[in-house]
């Protein structure tokens, strides 16, 4: 890989990790434009690595609460991180293929922009330390289903969370600590596969600064999310994806049939 497209991946996975927008849908949609067809395990590891510390940096404060005196967080999140665990395994053991189609990815982004827009002047009263497990399942649920390509993690949590009850800012908070388990299991996974195919060729040096890129990317990207949405004006990052999806499944089909 060239070493400007490591730093144009790293800043759309930094970016749209946490913008509603789907990582993996334009990473996806990325990669096929630049005709990538090599592994892109090192890299994937790197950058889910970059927007892991991304989380713990800004969140750090909320870990430490849950590490040390919120602990009943941590059974939340274990739950909320199961459905994903599940499905994710099976959709690599039998989808594979589904994580990697721009069609795909172009279907499911009006979808990410018809749930942002349901956000439009919805608030509750509730703190995330007070969510039931049964409703901590319900947002794990919404995770599972972004495992899709297209389908915003952070907006189908956070959109979750409102469902429940969350205050808006404790939408977010929650989303974003469930990305923690959900993004440290995704990396262990893409690091045994880095092991056991291990190539000495790999610039593991330019890939280091891509997670770097991936990292100060993630914090800004963390800070406008959290703003937007205590504005009430997440539900903007619909006009993108609704919009953009077309597009995608236009190209396409275009692709396929003409």
């Amino acid at each position: 890989m060239e070493f400007w497209q490591i730093i144009l991946l790293a800043a759309v996975q930094g970016l749209t990790e946490f913008l509603p927008i789907s990582s993996s849908g334009h990473l996806v949609i990325v990669e096929h434009l630049l005709g990538m067809e090599t592994d892109l395990t090192a890299l994937n590891v790197m950058l889910h690595a970059g927007t892991l510390g991304s989380i713990l940096v800004f969140y750090r404060k909320s870990v430490v609460n849950s590490l040390t005196k919120d602990q009943d967080v941590i059974w939340l999140l274990a739950i909320g991180t199961l459905p994903a665990v599940v499905c994710g395994l099976a959709i690599k053991l039998f989808f594979d293929e589904v994580l990697e189609s721009p069609l795909i990815a172009g279907l499911m982004l009006p979808i990410t922009g018809m749930m942002l827009l349901w956000m439009v002047g919805r608030d509750g009263q509730m703190e995330y330390a007070k969510l039931t497990r049964k409703q901590a399942l319900v947002i794990g649920m919404f995770q599972a289903f972004a495992l899709l390509p297209g389908v915003s993690r952070s907006g189908s949590t956070i959109v979750a969370g409102l469902l429940v009850g969350l205050k808006r800012p404790a939408a977010a908070t929650f989303s974003f600590l469930l990305a923690i388990p959900a993004i440290s299991l995704a990396t262990g996974y893409e690091t045994l596969k880095l092991v056991r195919d291990w190539d000495p060729k790999v610039r593991y040096d330019l890939l280091v600064f891509g997670a770097l890129v991936a990292f100060a990317v993630g914090l800004a990207a963390l800070w406008l999310v959290v703003r937007m949405l205590n504005q009430g004006r997440l539900y903007w990052f619909a006009f993108w994806c609704i919009p953009l999806g077309i597009g995608i499944v236009s190209w396409q089909l275009y692709e396929r049939f003409v």
